[in-house]
């Protein structure tokens, strides 16, 4: 199974594909879309929404799984990311009907490190530790690959409560011992 992680952003919006089979995960790609924060926001949006139909046409993923909105002090921001958002799913919606899924910020670190208010440098490092050392374009690049990995470990997990997902590295531990 092949899946999509996609942590949204206005002005950089990371991406990762991962493939997971049975117990095993590999990193297959990733990598930003980068949008010029001087072009007017509404055209910016077009662009965005141009840039995720070509990398979907591109990657062909099974599966897209996206970071939920976070909480930001700034009015305007919470809006253009949740604008952001809106096209982003609006490229995806008919192709991947019942096959897109949303994790919080927190769960999306509880799954990776153990615990939801991680530092992003401890989620980096065990991206590292588990699929091998990579120097990652920005932040938003690491943080989709983290998304792609919550999917994969939570999927099937949803009616259970964040609560109780595992770290990343007790659930791939067959991966660090080999």
């Amino acid at each position: 199974m092949l899946t999509l992680g996609i942590d949204p952003g206005s002005v950089t919006t990371g991406w990762a594909l991962l493939k997971a089979q049975g117990k095993k995960v590999d990193y297959v790609a990733s990598g930003i879309l980068k949008f010029d924060s001087k072009v007017d926001f509404l055209k910016r949006l077009t662009q965005i929404k141009s840039d995720i139909d070509s990398l979907i046409s591109e990657l062909s993923p099974d599966e897209v799984a996206l970071e939920s909105l976070i909480f930001v002090k700034s009015p305007t921001a919470l809006i253009k990311l949740a604008q952001t958002r809106g096209i982003i799913l609006s490229a995806i919606v008919e192709k991947y009907e019942n096959k897109i899924f949303e994790y919080s910020p927190n769960l999306v670190k509880s799954s990776a490190v153990g615990h939801g208010h991680a530092d992003k440098e401890s989620v980096k490092k065990v991206l590292d530790m588990l699929l091998g050392k990579r120097e990652y374009k920005t932040h938003d690049e690491s943080d989709a690959v983290a998304v792609a990995l919550c999917h994969i470990l939570n999927r099937g997990v949803a009616t259970k409560s964040s609560s109780s997902a595992r770290g990343l590295s007790s659930s791939l531990a067959h991966k660090i011992k080999g």
